[in-house]
């Protein structure tokens, strides 16, 4: 394997995503916003951190409500003080075990992702 080939390879990581009903539950992009939500206490400030749009975030924080037994995200409406929004203790749960279920996944076809980059252009 070239140097390009092995820095390739440690770019290459499976995706999981988590559908419920028609929707995606939980991807990697939920479990950042998630992350991220919990760093800056706000939505608004979360989606700007990874470069998407307020409602986009909100979208998604919506969907991920929606599909498990709790919120994962509480908010507070914004005022003299501001609003604000908190990852709950089922939210950090979800993102914990999803990070989970990626590195387990990416260790069990690490082999193959090895052989699969090979196959890639350089």
């Amino acid at each position: 394997m070239t140097k390009d080939s092995a820095t390739a390879s440690q770019d290459l990581q499976p995706q999981i995503r988590i559908s419920f009903k028609k929707s995606i539950a939980m991807g990697p992009g939920k479990a950042d916003l998630l992350d991220a939500i919990a760093t800056t206490g706000s939505i608004s400030a979360a989606a700007r951190e990874m470069g998407m749009s307020y409602r986009r975030a909100w979208l998604l924080v919506e969907t991920m409500n929606q599909s498990f037994q709790e919120p994962l995200v509480m908010t507070a409406a914004g005022g003299q003080h501001g609003g604000g929004a908190v990852v709950t203790a089922l939210g950090c749960e979800v993102v914990r075990r999803f990070r989970a279920m990626e590195r387990k996944a990416a260790a069990s076809v690490k082999a193959e992702m090895e052989a699969f980059t090979q196959l890639l252009q350089d």
